[in-house]
C-alpha cells in the first residue's frame, strides 16, 4: 500500500510538472491595413478595422488566452477585437527580442494570438519550422496572412493559411 501511494504521488508531480508542454495553437499574424499616412504609427484604415474584425471572427472558437502585439496603434487595433472577445488585455512584447517571445509562447497554457509586422511575423513562425522550409518576409502589400503554429509534445508544425480560407 506504501508502494501504491509513493507511485500515485510521483505520477502526480510528473503530470503537474509537464503541463506547460500541454498542445496548444499560436496564431501569428501581421497588422491589418494601415493608413497611408506620413506618420510611424499609423491608425488601421477602414479595410484594416474590417480585416482585425474578421480575425477575432476566425479566432472565435478558438479559446484565446494570451495575446500579445508590438507596442505600435496599428498591431494593438488589429488584437482589439479578439481580445474583447475573450475579455483579454493585450501584453506588449519586442518584436526585436523575438528569443524572448518565443520562450514565454513556448512556456504559456493554451492558445495564443500574436500581431508583429511584415517583417517579423515569418521569422517569428520559422522559429518553430525547424529544418523545413523558412518562410520569406511580407511584402507590404501583403496583409492576408495567418500562420498557425501547433506545438505539441512531440515537436511543432507550421501551416500558413489566407484568411479567406477559414
Amino acid at each position: 500500500m506504501k508502494n501504491l501511494l509513493t507511485l500515485f504521488i510521483l505520477v502526480l508531480i510528473f503530470f503537474s510538472c509537464t503541463s506547460q508542454n500541454s498542445p496548444k495553437t499560436v496564431f501569428i499574424v501581421r497588422h491589418a491595413e494601415k493608413q497611408l499616412v506620413d506618420n510611424p504609427d499609423p491608425d488601421l484604415a477602414q479595410v484594416g478595422q474590417v480585416r482585425a474584425k474578421k480575425l477575432a471572427q476566425i479566432l472565435e472558437d478558438q479559446e484565446i488566452k494570451h495575446i500579445f502585439s508590438s507596442d505600435y496603434k496599428r498591431t494593438r487595433q488589429t488584437a482589439q477585437p479578439t481580445a474583447e472577445q475573450f475579455g483579454l488585455s493585450i501584453q506588449s512584447y519586442d518584436p526585436r527580442n523575438q528569443d524572448a517571445l518565443v520562450e514565454q509562447l513556448r512556456s504559456l497554457e493554451g492558445n495564443i494570438l500574436v500581431v508583429g509586422h511584415s517583417n517579423t511575423v515569418s521569422q517569428l513562425a520559422n522559429y518553430f519550422v525547424g529544418d523545413g522550409e523558412k518562410f520569406e518576409d511580407l511584402e507590404d502589400i501583403e496583409y492576408d496572412f495567418i500562420y498557425e503554429v501547433s506545438l505539441e509534445k512531440s515537436g511543432s508544425l507550421v501551416v500558413r493559411k489566407l484568411y479567406k480560407e477559414y
